[in-house]
């Protein structure tokens, strides 16, 4: 599976950007997706992760109540919603997918497909 994320940019601290992860060359519908950044000078870290259903989602501390995670199954598409957004969200946003597991993980190495990564800047 090939997956693609886009939708980063310039904001304003405060302003809002909403991510799209295009999956591609097979559905992702059966399996577990997440979100995960990476801060200039930082090591990659967890964001949100999201059950096949989307019943169920899990979020980092330090963007729960600001970010949504969520899934159109129908269009193999994975987003999420980012709201009252601080500097420290400035990284390069990136999307993955479990092709094994059904449960919830925050953890990078239990995805096995990864997109190429997205900007987002947030100005003060």
């Amino acid at each position: 599976v090939q997956l693609q994320a886009f939708g980063g940019g310039l904001v304003q601290a405060g302003g809002s950007l909403r991510l799209s992860c295009a999956a591609s060359g097979r559905s992702v519908s059966m399996y577990v997706m997440g979100w995960f950044r990476q801060a200039p000078g930082k090591e990659r870290e967890f964001v949100a992760t999201i059950t096949w259903t989307g019943s169920s989602t899990a979020y980092a501390d330090s963007v729960k109540g600001r970010f949504t995670i969520s899934r159109d199954n129908a269009k193999n598409t994975l987003y999420l919603q980012m709201n009252s957004l601080k500097p420290e969200d400035t990284a390069i946003y990136y999307c993955a997918v479990d092709q094994v597991r059904r449960t919830l993980s925050t953890r990078e190495f239990e995805y096995d497909s990864w997109g190429q990564g997205t900007l987002v800047t947030v100005s003060s």
